[in-house]
């Protein structure tokens, strides 16, 4: 999430009522979390096992739970529960803002889309020309969907990461402050749920067809003209190239990645990534056809041991 403007970093502490180390006048343009940082942002880290993966990333201001040497040109804000503060960033520069009309008066719609009975439009969501949007598709606040694009009946759009921290008896929310972009051209089934990104994009690219009944999680990228069969279910923070094919009751881990032409067949579950123009199968997936071989020499043990036996 980028901020609306600048602010310096003895401005943030102060809004934490934390201590900081580094130039109090370091700047912060943006709040992100690990996987999707840049430069200007502030990123959160408590526990020490992804310290150094937070300090060496691109993100400029760490905000931390311990007191350790600060990186040349960045800053660190020190906390005793980050993920607490991070929230409290969050909700500061993000805050609440539901509308209650079907229609929010800062929705903007193009020429020729049509939205169907039940279609709720949250704050600030823009919809492109020519688009059709069945029967009770919702859409939270300040998604983007571009032209052409058809979404089938109870489809949600921009729903909550799915990102807790366990705490002695509670799972503490993630507060989501990102986007669902869907590009031109793209087709989304019916009963499929897209959510937003934790601070940053959720992306489906231009082209893309999804079938009915799919799941994407937050701070997911999908390519250009990728198809999705039935019951697809994609993880947090997957980068999927264009021309992707998924078929039916797949499922892929999260922080992987499908290079452009990668097949993935139905009911595998994906863990590792795949390189361009593979096709993997099973569950854990491997390269498809050495699968099919382990497969088909595992159907044969009962025989081989029969034959032992006598």
């Amino acid at each position: 999430m980028k901020l609306a403007s600048p602010h310096q970093l003895k401005d943030i502490a102060s809004l934490i009522k934390c201590e900081f180390v580094g130039n109090e006048n370091h700047i912060v343009t943006g709040l992100n979390e690990i996987h999707m940082v840049e430069a200007g942002d502030i990123v959160f880290v408590d526990h020490p096992k992804y310290y150094d993966k937070a300090l060496l990333s691109k993100a400029t201001t760490i905000l931390i739970n311990k007191k350790v040497e600060c990186p040349k040109g960045k800053a660190l804000l020190l906390s005793d529960d980050p993920f607490r503060d991070y929230n409290k960033l969050v909700r500061h520069f993000y805050p609440v803002n539901y509308s209650t009309k079907q229609i929010s008066d800062t929705a903007k719609v193009g020429e020729g889309t049509v939205l169907m009975p039940g279609v709720y439009l949250g704050n600030n969501v823009t919809v492109g020309n020519n688009c059709v949007l069945h029967p009770n598709v919702v859409v939270y606040n300040d998604c983007v969907i571009g032209n052409n694009v058809i979404i089938h009946g109870g489809t949600i759009i921009g729903g909550d990461a799915f990102y807790y921290k366990r705490r002695p008896g509670k799972l503490d929310k993630m507060i989501s402050c990102g986007r669902v972009v869907i590009e031109d051209d793209v087709e989304i089934g019916s009963n499929c749920t897209i959510d937003k990104g934790v601070s940053g994009d959720t992306i489906i690219g231009a082209g893309t067809k999804m079938d009915n009944l799919i799941q994407i999680a937050h701070d997911t990228h999908i390519g250009k003209m990728c198809q999705f069969a039935s019951q697809v279910a994609i993880a947090g923070v997957v980068t999927i190239g264009d021309n992707v094919i998924i078929w039916g009751q797949a499922a892929v881990r999260s922080d992987v990645t499908l290079g452009d032409g990668a097949v993935l067949l139905g009911q595998s579950g994906l863990a590792e990534n795949i390189p361009a123009g593979k096709t993997y199968f099973g569950s854990p997936a491997s390269e498809a056809r050495a699968k099919m071989k382990e497969i088909a020499a595992v159907k044969m043990l009962p025989g081989l041991l029969k034959k032992l036996n006598h």
